[in-house]
C-alpha cells in the first residue's frame, strides 16, 4: 500500500467516525444542566420525561415542564425560572 493510500484510507475513517459522533449526540442531548419548563414550542434540546418523542426540535407548547434546554447550571435555571426535575403541565414561574 503507497503512502497516499494510506493517508487516504485513515483520512475516510475519521471522517465517518466523526459523522457516527455528531448523529449520535444529537440523541443524547446537549451538554450541560437539564433545566425543564423553559423551551419554547420547538426549541427543546431532546428527548421529554413524557418519551412522547426523542429528539431535539419537537416540543409542541411553550415553557412545558416535561420539555428541556440545556444551560450552564442549575443556579442559571433557578434564574430564569426553570426547574430541576421534569413536571406536568406549563410552568407559569418562567422569566424570559
Amino acid at each position: 500500500m503507497t503512502k497516499i493510500s494510506a493517508i487516504a484510507i485513515a483520512s475516510a475513517v475519521v471522517g465517518a467516525l466523526a459523522l457516527a459522533g455528531a448523529a449520535t449526540a444529537q440523541t443524547k442531548g446537549a451538554a450541560g444542566f437539564k433545566c425543564y419548563g423553559v423551551a419554547k414550542a420547538g426549541q427543546n434540546d431532546c428527548a421529554n420525561a413524557a418519551k412522547t418523542h426523542d429528539c431535539a426540535g419537537q416540543s409542541k407548547v411553550d415553557f412545558d415542564l416535561g420539555e428541556w434546554k440545556a444551560v450552564k447550571d442549575e443556579a442559571e435555571c433557578t434564574k430564569m425560572g426553570g426547574a430541576a426535575k421534569a413536571g406536568k403541565g406549563v410552568n407559569k414561574n418562567v422569566k424570559m
